[in-house]
């Protein structure tokens, strides 16, 4: 499946937060980039607000470790904007298209969370729903990323999370090379020391990933 979307040409990954590319995607990512993938991303926070590793300057702190990351997964280009971390939501989602459209080059597909967001932030949903309206307008492919019922719910019942399964029709689970994932995450030294959710979500997927394509919309459902 994905040397179908490898063969389609670039991908553009659309992002909410610094990491989102590694601790999520990263898997995903640095197998299209083996496949000859040209892989860029489009970050749309710092990152700032975290609780994690919460400093004063940690939204450059932020910006260098996805630098770093990004490098690791073989992705050829970062565009990091500065809406505000946490309020994606609240940001017209005319001005968050806007910033997709800008950067959309000659990428035939997006990379994205599933709507749900995989945990439930807003920040992911809105990042994925901008994508989508995007994709739509110009009939382009989208690789939703998420995770598998039974991981969700372990991982909700052990640490009081809100993990949305991806599950239904075009859901399959592929095999992945964890190993470049893993190099990029210990990149995001600020979110990755201590973050016990992460490590046992990769412990529960083992190496299968769970991701959805949906194919170009039709012409007469796109909208202007």
């Amino acid at each position: 499946m994905l040397d179908d979307v490898a063969g389609r040409g670039p991908a553009l990954a659309v992002l909410a937060h610094p990491d989102d590319e590694s601790f999520g995607l990263g898997a995903v990512l640095a197998a299209l980039t083996a496949a000859g993938t040209v892989v860029r991303v489009v970050c749309l926070t710092y990152g700032e607000a975290s609780t994690l590793g919460a400093v004063a300057d940690l939204a450059t702190v932020r910006r260098d470790e996805l630098t770093a990351a990004a490098e690791r997964l073989g992705v050829s280009d970062i565009v990091l904007h500065d809406f505000p971390d946490g309020h994606l939501r609240e940001i017209a989602p005319a001005a968050l298209d806007e910033v997709v459209q800008d950067n959309l080059g000659d990428a035939a597909t997006l990379v994205v969370f599933e709507p749900g967001g995989v945990t439930g932030h807003p920040d992911h949903q809105a990042a994925t729903a901008t994508a989508h309206r995007v994709a739509d307008r110009h009939q382009l492919m989208v690789l939703e990323w998420g995770v598998a019922p039974a991981v969700a719910a372990k991982l909700n019942a052990e640490f009081d999370t809100t993990f949305v399964a991806l599950d239904g029709d075009g859901t399959v689970d592929i095999a992945v090379d964890r190993a470049i994932q893993r190099a990029a995450i210990n990149c995001h030294e600020s979110q990755a020391s201590n973050n016990s959710v992460l490590a046992r979500r990769l412990e529960l997927e083992g190496n299968d990933e769970r991701i959805r394509l949906r194919p170009p919309a039709r012409s007469a459902d796109t909208t202007a």
